[in-house]
């Protein structure tokens, strides 16, 4: 294999990774609806999901560096087969609770694998030192294409389906479903990953709470990997406020909700394409920048700025009000995958590949935490003070992260370092 055929074959898995997830958007909780759940109960589903995810975070991540980034990536795209499959003909709370249950086994064992089989395998050919940016940017970048072709295909599917074939609103699930079966056979042809040593059961389970606390042992010696999640928490949080508060101020610019959750559907593609922007543009970004946490910290101000310009929109009313958001929108997203993929960039020339994932995985769980941090807060806060107060108060919450990447080292571990990191050594 060469690094050319490596990233080509991490771009596809990113892409079919991310277009399930995308395909079930924009249907998922209106499928629930039509099917008798009460929006309490629709809440409760999409709770439970997100509380797998948070659980499973990190076990997952700690068995993809003992068995395997193939063995995990491909039990999430089977539990991705069965749980929107599944999602398509659910009539119940229960069911729609199992689903939601295996969708989220599913996206905790997916968070990692790949991205770390990419960089593994690119050390494997060129060495601990190799440019990761390149390959990095393409695969984060076809993750929002994944998520902008899925969700307008989710979207607009449902109009064109006949109802006495189907229920038009199950199609994407369905389509979803599918998708992560091709993603499935994909992993299992396609990737190929140096054999692991076979384990006994109670060896694997004893091997991968050591991972974990390895891990996290590493994150807290590391002052780089701790800053680095302080800044993934800031930005869960700027997730969580535009994803929260967007809907509903745009059912007020258009006045209905029926119309704001159309326009909403518009504005989240757009959102994603600027993610893939952003994605694609890191690299040079890092170039100017001249490292790769001076281009962290120019993301987080574009991101900061962006969401200071979201809070100021909400003194414009109509067709302007809602052309405004949007592109505030957009390029919040772009300032956040810049940001994004530096920071994973960075984290990777941490660690070593046996703490790979588990590195990726906490990570993801950092924006989990600030994602569910900002959830209990901006809500309350927006109901009593304004969502532009509550937009405000997060864009300068973003800004003060950017104070993270002050004198933050830009080059990576020299091998040496991190073969006496592998052994829980860290020089002074």
């Amino acid at each position: 294999m060469t690094p050319r055929s490596a990233r080509r074959r991490y771009m596809l898995v990113s892409f079919l990774t991310w277009l399930p997830p995308g395909l079930m958007m924009p249907a998922m909780v209106l499928l629930m609806l039509e099917r008798g759940l009460g929006i309490a109960e629709a809440g409760l589903v999409v709770a439970a999901y997100s509380l797998v995810i948070i659980v499973l975070e990190l076990p997952t991540g700690g068995l993809a560096d003992v068995l395997g980034r193939k063995v995990v990536l491909s039990c999430s795209a089977a539990f991705s087969v069965l749980g929107l499959g599944l999602a398509a003909f659910a009539d119940s709370l229960w069911l729609f609770l199992v689903c939601s249950v295996f969708k989220g086994v599913a996206r905790a064992l997916s968070s990692g694998p790949a991205e770390a089989w990419y960089v593994d395998t690119v050390h494997a050919l060129e060495g601990p030192g190799s440019d990761l940016r390149p390959g990095l940017s393409r695969g984060y970048t076809m993750e929002s294409v994944a998520l902008l072709g899925g969700t307008l295909v989710g979207g607009f599917v449902p109009l064109v389906v006949p109802e006495r074939i189907i229920m038009p609103l199950a199609v994407p699930t369905l389509m979803g479903s599918a998708a992560a079966a091709v993603l499935l056979v994909v992993v299992l042809f396609a990737m190929p990953e140096p054999p692991h040593p076979k384990a006994r059961l109670g060896e694997v389970l004893r091997a991968v709470p050591a991972t974990i606390g390895s891990g996290l042992a590493l994150a807290a010696r590391d002052g780089v990997l701790r800053r680095l999640m302080l800044a993934g928490v800031a930005f869960g949080a700027a997730l969580v406020a535009v994803e929260l508060l967007t809907p509903g101020r745009l059912a007020e610019l258009t006045g209905a909700a029926e119309s704001g959750a159309t326009v909403y559907a518009v504005v989240a593609a757009v959102g994603f394409a600027g993610s893939a922007l952003g994605s694609a543009i890191a690299p040079w970004v890092a170039r100017v920048a001249r490292t790769s946490p001076g281009g962290a910290a120019a993301g987080t101000v574009l991101s900061a700025l962006s969401l200071a310009a979201l809070a100021a929109t909400t003194g414009l009313d109509g067709v302007v009000g809602v052309v405004a958001a949007g592109g505030a929108y957009a390029v919040m997203f772009t300032g956040l995958s810049v940001n994004g993929l530096l920071r994973a960039e960075m984290a990777h020339h941490r660690v070593t590949s046996a703490q790979r994932a588990t590195t990726s995985s906490m990570a993801s769980l950092s924006l989990h935490v600030g994602g569910g941090l900002a959830n209990l807060g901006l809500a309350t806060l927006a109901a009593q003070a304004g969502t532009a107060t509550a937009w405000g108060l997060t864009a300068l919450l973003v800004l003060a992260s950017a104070l993270l990447y002050v004198r933050m080292p830009g080059r990576p571990l020299e091998p040496a370092v991190l073969a006496r990191e592998e052994e829980g050594v860290r020089p002074a």
